[in-house]
């Protein structure tokens, strides 16, 4: 039997730049920020400090 292995990997975000990029992008979608939290978790492995000072200096 073959197995075949899925690369489900998650894209790691810790660059400022591609962090605020991601935001934005959400927010654009109608992400309030509850949902910009849980919805960025789900798609990337993202460094929740830079993620915490990044969303602080915006509000």
């Amino acid at each position: 039997m073959d197995h075949y292995a899925e690369d489900n990997t998650k894209q790691r975000l810790t660059d400022r730049l591609d962090i605020i990029m991601a935001i934005n992008i959400l927010r654009g979608q109608g992400y309030d920020h509850e949902e910009l939290i849980r919805e960025i978790t789900r798609i990337f492995y993202i460094d929740l400090d830079e993620f915490n000072a990044v969303v602080s200096k915006a509000a």
